[in-house]
């Protein structure tokens, strides 16, 4: 069996462009990252899991005065993403293997990234997260909705196939709570007929 991790990689390698020119700002990224600015201090250290490109999430933080570090699988999105963001530090890995000093963020995000990777890898990923955040730090992350494993061929228009990994939505919270972090609020995000659900979770203030 092929491994998934090379599935996603050798995916984004090919349909980079396809999935984020370099100018994209969606709109419901922005207002996200918004939001995050208002909750961690100034010159914050932030860390980007699943980073892609670094549009918009790095870039906007690292251009606000944040230290941002992002990781990625795919080699084409991290060269892209040490070019279109320079202030920024950019690791090629696997998130599920990265690992970081305890407390070394005020923040983590994850958008769209845990659903591509194995479900039985994602809980542990979740904890090392929890202690990779400082207290007080925030978690922002885009998780299944829906219990769902499966791959897409020519996904995006592309001539790559992509393949997904996610649990239901109950399931996350569970494994975010039981890494020790607390949601704060959640929501689902709705695309095509399915959609992802956003959580906003907190490591407590010791």
């Amino acid at each position: 069996m092929t491994d998934p991790a090379d599935v996603v990689r050798r995916g984004y390698d090919a349909i980079s462009h396809l999935y984020r020119q370099d100018g994209d700002l969606p709109a419901e990224y922005l207002g996200w990252i918004s939001v995050l600015r208002t909750r961690i201090p100034p010159r914050a250290r932030v860390l980007d899991l699943g980073c892609g490109c670094g549009v918009p999430v790095a870039k906007v933080l690292a251009d606000t005065g944040h230290a941002v570090t992002g990781v990625d699988l795919s080699d084409v999105q991290i060269e892209r993403a040490r070019r279109l963001v320079p202030g920024a530090t950019f690791l090629r890995a696997d998130a599920t293997e990265v690992d970081f000093p305890a407390g070394s963020f005020d923040a983590v995000v994850c958008l769209y990234a845990l659903i591509h990777m194995p479900l039985d890898r994602q809980p542990p990923l979740i904890a090392r997260v929890a202690g990779w955040l400082r207290p007080g730090g925030w978690l922002v992350a885009t998780t299944g909705a829906q219990a769902w494993t499966g791959t897409e061929a020519g996904w995006l228009g592309g001539e790559a196939t992509m393949w997904w990994s996610h649990a239901d939505a109950a399931t996350y919270r569970g494994w975010i709570t039981e890494a020790g972090l607390s949601v704060q609020s959640e929501q689902f995000v709705p695309e095509g007929d399915g959609g992802h659900q956003l959580f906003w979770a907190r490591r407590p203030l010791e």
